[in-house]
């Protein structure tokens, strides 16, 4: 039978003397490592480092942002939070989150709402409504959800204690103190994702700054309150990411070939023609110009395994998030607004034909 050692006191309790420092050497571990949420930001030393690069670089106050600093809260939520992102999910699980009954009724009322500003989008952009709104709808359910975290605390956090993509988000901290200095705004009142995205469309700091736009022309951009504005930012970003107006985004593939999984380890940005694609044993179900570039797809369903050719415009969208489950969401969010939209719209065509009096914008 395994019998336990003797404990150390027992064996030599005469030649065993704990000083004070051994005390402190022995507690050492468990004193070095404060919680994050107990921790004065501003004394970091990292933290120091990077605000005298802001003094140097862009002409900060280093006494303000020590004060700024001084009031930020690192959470280890935030850092939890990115460790497991929704997009980790096989697609069976992660396309219910976002295309769902609810979401598409309120894409159809989002939609009704701000045609005129849609229309103008697509006219100025080239960006079809369908893509802006279901954008809007993925990120925020249309501007209700634009997140809990104060963005100071989530971009310090990931910036100070992630490791992994530290130096993206020093960046996009830096990116925030700027955006919050052009625009007027208290860093510390604005509240957004857990990794730092801000308004109805969920534009992060560098996005904010280089994408956002006027789109009402009151003189400001404000992608918080102004959906105007919102949609106009959306659009500008996907013209600016060289969407192709009126080009085809995804199709259904047929695949007849074990060799696939070359093309599909390729990735999703388009590297073949759609007749090289053909010959190697992936053929769209639709029509398409033999000469475009896409890449094939495969998403795991309960079912098995399903097959797409995506095309440039889809690459476009994964560059608001670089997901191709992200991209195939919104892709389909769209699609179904627009049948939901245009069933409602036939609905409410045979009630007025079926009863000519009735005024079905009338309400009671």
């Amino acid at each position: 039978m395994f019998k336990l050692p003797m404990p150390l006191f027992r064996i030599a309790p005469f030649r065993f003397k704990l000083t004070f420092a051994g005390l402190c050497l022995l507690t050492l571990p468990v004193m070095a490592t404060t919680p994050l949420d107990e921790q004065n930001v501003a004394d970091r030393a990292d933290v120091q480092q990077f605000i005298g690069e802001m003094v140097e670089k862009h002409d900060f106050d280093a006494n303000k942002l020590t004060t700024l600093f001084g009031q930020v809260e690192l959470r280890q939520k935030i850092v939890d939070a990115i460790t497991r992102p929704a997009e980790g999910k096989p697609w069976h699980q992660y396309r219910p989150i976002f295309v769902t009954k609810t979401r598409i009724n309120e894409g159809v009322t989002f939609w009704n709402e701000n045609r005129e500003t849609l229309e103008r989008a697509e006219k100025e952009y080239g960006v079809p409504p369908e893509i802006i709104v279901a954008i809007i709808g993925v990120e925020t359910r249309y501007g209700r959800h634009k997140g809990g975290y104060r963005v100071m605390d989530s971009l310090s956090t990931l910036a100070f204690e992630y490791p992994k993509r530290s130096k993206f988000f020093r960046s996009e901290l830096e990116q925030y103190l700027l955006l919050a200095r052009e625009e007027s705004i208290e860093p510390l009142t604005i509240k957004g994702s857990y990794a730092g995205a801000m308004g109805k469309p969920q534009f992060i700091s560098s996005s904010y700054r280089n994408y956002a736009i006027d789109f009402d022309g009151d003189g400001k951009r404000d992608l918080w309150n102004n959906t105007v504005d919102a949609i106009g930012s959306v659009a500008n970003y996907f013209k600016r990411h060289k969407w192709q107006p009126g080009g085809p985004v995804v199709v259904p593939a047929v695949v007849g070939s074990n060799h696939i999984q070359v093309l599909v380890k390729k990735g999703y940005k388009p590297h073949s023609t759609i007749a090289e694609l053909r010959k190697r044993g992936a053929t769209a179900k639709s029509k398409l110009d033999l000469n475009a570039m896409g890449a094939l797809l495969e998403l795991k369903t309960l079912a098995g395994r399903e097959h797409w050719i995506v095309l440039d415009n889809f690459y476009v969208i994964t560059r608001y998030n670089h997901s191709p489950l992200y991209a195939m969401a919104v892709y389909q969010l769209g699609q179904a607004i627009i049948s939901k939209r245009a069933g409602t719209k036939q609905s409410a065509a045979e009630s007025t034909k079926t009863n000519p009096h009735k005024n079905i914008n009338r309400t009671s």
